[in-house]
């Protein structure tokens, strides 16, 4: 190995730990808040605490809002990603093997979506729900959500059916082989890396999200966790230590999903790039 490729190898090294840094300095800072006094905080805001303190996260965890909040999030997170997975696969499974007249023009158009701001739609949504009655309830966060991110799925999901061996169908419906019996029982099985890849794009934003919720739930008992820390902040307006230790609790769920399944995105997301 000559001088200027170890040279490279090690500013690559360099660069990684930096962005390594900026993504987990914060997530670790607000850990340590949690273990720390007010005053601590204003004086040693980044670094460990001088004593652990746990009290803070006792606290929050036998409160019985914090598992609501959490409960109410996993659920609304978990069905968005079950709807998302179901319906993005199976469209841009029929885009992927199905030759039809207008094919191209409709993926174009659900395609659109991704150019689409969530925000700028977030007053026509509001009346469209209203006047489905699903105010209030689960199902006026899933479904919206679950219709904005199917354009990202079905481009993913698209891209990786379309690296399949074609020989492989033709193989099957030679036998009798029906798209609906292939799509369940080839294509699904060998496309693990991409569910998880589109699984966990889809549950990081649906759990992140705080807009959509904000709008449709009055309800404080469907509140999800980020309503529920603007309703904690609320009540612990000075008290950043107890702010901290919610937030380090409450994103705790979606970075160990994210963790668990690091292994198939980048297969998911390298699998649709290599024709052939």
């Amino acid at each position: 190995m000559n001088r200027a490729t170890t040279t490279r190898n090690t500013l690559r090294v360099i660069l990684l730990i930096l962005v390594a840094g900026l993504v987990v300095g914060p997530l670790l800072a607000s850990f340590f808040g949690g273990f720390k006094t007010n005053a601590e905080l204003r004086t040693n805001p980044l670094w460990l605490p001088d004593s652990w303190n746990p009290e803070h996260y006792i606290s929050i965890l036998l409160d019985g809002s914090f598992w609501r909040y959490l409960g109410n999030s996993f659920f609304i997170s978990s069905m968005t990603v079950l709807l998302t997975l179901v319906v993005g696969a199976a469209a841009a499974y029929v885009f992927a093997q199905i030759r039809f007249l207008g094919s191209k023009m409709i993926l174009s158009y659900l395609l659109l979506g991704l150019m689409f701001p969530f925000a700028a739609a977030i007053l026509p949504l509001f009346i469209k729900v209203r006047d489905l009655g699903l105010l209030d309830s689960y199902w006026a966060v899933i479904l919206p959500q679950t219709a904005f991110g199917l354009s990202l799925a079905i481009l993913l999901f698209k891209a990786f059916f379309d690296q399949l061996p074609r020989e492989l169908f033709e193989a099957a419906y030679v036998d009798g082989c029906s798209y609906l019996r292939f799509f369940w029982s080839f294509t699904l099985p060998l496309s693990t890396p991409i569910l998880a890849t589109v699984g966990v794009f889809v549950f990081v934003q649906s759990w992140n999200n705080f807009l959509l919720p904000l709008v449709v739930l009055n309800d404080r008992s469907l509140y999800t966790w980020s309503l529920g820390m603007m309703q904690f902040q609320g009540e612990y307006l000075t008290q950043w230590n107890m702010i901290l230790a919610f937030v380090s609790l409450t994103i705790m769920p979606a970075v160990i999903f994210f963790l668990a399944a690091q292994k198939y995105i980048v297969a998911g997301l390298t699998g649709g790039s290599v024709k052939g």
